[in-house]
């Protein structure tokens, strides 16, 4: 035999060790009921699917997402301090800053933020 043949059937060997070896000191788990059903934010998926939730989950996701995204325009606009122009550069941050403050104080005034409503 060649070497390449016997190559193939040492790895083709030990794979098929190691599988069975695999097989027989694997635990075997119980199937549990309620870790095979997915679990989606606190609702049990085999209820009536239209129950309705609370506003202030729905607007506390939309909080987030606003301030992450702009987490994601303000760094860039640190980085380009140094290479912009910077009369432009301060009109546009502090336009920006400015419509950021607006949309928190009309959180802020319709009681988005508070946590205990």
């Amino acid at each position: 035999m060649n070497l390449m043949t016997i190559m193939v059937l040492l790895i083709t060997t030990l794979m098929v060790i190691m599988l069975l070896m695999m097989m027989t000191i694997s635990k075997k788990s119980m199937v549990d009921s309620q870790k095979s059903t997915p679990f989606e934010c606190g609702f049990n998926p085999m209820s009536y699917t239209r129950l309705p939730f609370s506003i202030h989950f729905f607007l506390v996701a939309v909080l987030f997402l606003v301030f992450d995204i702009e987490i994601i325009m303000v760094l860039p606009m640190i980085l380009t301090v140094k290479t912009a122009i910077t009369s432009t550069w301060i009109m546009t941050t502090s336009l920006f800053i400015c419509i950021l403050l607006l949309g928190l104080m009309h959180e802020w005034n319709n009681g988005m933020i508070n946590w205990t409503t």
